[in-house]
């Protein structure tokens, strides 16, 4: 568990909005290589790690993208606008701390906004939109802002690092889908030491966050008898939410995905639920189910690539989604780890 822990940490705290993966991509490939037969980077920029073997060819990815801002104009005075790159909800924005990753290197700075002191008693009451705020480094002008090596596109990240909850909890920014990151990791680590017979693809997509971008392309590329996503999944265990909203928990183990987006995105092989379910059956590691009517996942890019490929995900139960401040239960990622690699073990009964 502590290699877990360091793991999700290690790529939590790294940074790379979609389009910008770099950095978790290195900190991938270094970590991949020493389990598997050839790393590769596409075109696209997804990471391609391959095990070779004589079984069924399966697909795990998992995406290296975060959630961003992207430098749309700067202004006179030095501040710099932003457009939001991935789902953000706008309230989670409002104060933070940000780094702007420079050509110069990383750049402190602060999302600020008119102070409710002088707003219209109107405007106080409405939630401040993403396109009244913006970025203050400290710069005095435009041609400030221009010599510390920021342009238009300059890519913008949260300045959040990973801290310990109570009873096995973490916090930090980008589990969405740093969790599933670790996950692939220690999949990849584990299954080395066994005589697996499946051709194994360990991809780390690009650019989910804004359209599944990489996944599509990688399995159209790779062409795997079988996909399994692994990401996370919104909680419905907390204050202001509702079971028939979200009804999966944290502490109760990964989740299989049956459908998501109300079957607008995935509706999730069969075979490849009933694979899943009675492998962690047979070895009672804790799983939950999951519909749901939200958003969706590489999944839905690589089950509808060439002429179809059996998918389902694996999902961590994620508080706080798409925020700076996600939380997530260690032993949930420990039951996608025991899910995933007792399920690969088993995978020639099945395929």
């Amino acid at each position: 568990m502590e290699k877990l822990i360091d793991s999700l940490k290690k790529l939590s705290n790294a940074h790379g909005i979609s389009g910008h993966e770099d950095g978790i991509r290195a900190i991938m490939e270094a970590e991949l290589k020493p389990y598997v037969d050839e790393v590769i980077t596409d075109k696209m920029g997804n990471l391609i790690a391959t095990k070779k073997g004589e079984g069924p060819s399966i697909m795990i990815a998992t995406h290296m993208d975060e959630i961003g801002l992207m430098v749309q104009y700067i202004d006179d005075k030095g501040f710099l606008k932003f457009v939001k790159i991935g789902g953000w909800f706008d309230s989670t924005l409002h104060s933070q701390r940000v780094i702007v990753h420079t050509k110069n290197g990383p750049i402190p700075g602060v999302i600020g906004c008119k102070p409710p002191h002088v707003m219209k008693e109107e405007d106080r009451k409405r939630p401040v939109k993403s396109e009244d705020m913006f970025i203050d480094v400290g710069a005095t002008s435009r041609e400030d802002a221009e010599k510390m090596g920021i342009t238009v596109g300059t890519p913008v990240s949260m300045d959040r690092e990973v801290v310990a909850l109570a009873n096995g909890k973490i916090t930090g920014k980008a589990f969405d889908n740093r969790a599933g990151c670790a996950i692939l990791l220690e999949v990849m680590r584990q299954l080395a030491e066994k005589n697996i017979k499946a051709t194994i693809y360990a991809v780390g997509t690009v650019q989910e966050e804004v359209g599944l971008k990489g996944a599509r392309t990688s399995a159209f590329s790779l062409d795997p008898d079988i996909a399994l996503a692994v990401d996370t999944t919104v909680a419905g265990d907390h204050p202001g939410i509702e079971k028939k909203d979200a009804a999966v928990e944290q502490g109760k183990g990964g989740v299989i995905t049956v459908a998501d987006a109300s079957g607008r995105g995935l509706i999730a092989s069969p075979q490849v639920v009933k694979w899943l379910k009675e492998t962690a059956d047979s070895k009672h590691i804790p799983y939950q189910l999951e519909v749901g009517d939200g958003g969706t996942t590489d999944a839905t890019a690589i089950h509808l690539t060439r002429e179809g490929i059996p998918s389902s995900v694996i999902s961590v139960v994620t508080r706080y989604i798409h925020s700076p401040v996600e939380v997530v239960d260690m032993a949930d990622v420990k039951a996608c780890v025991d899910l995933l690699v007792n399920a690969i073990e088993n995978i020639e009964n099945y395929f």
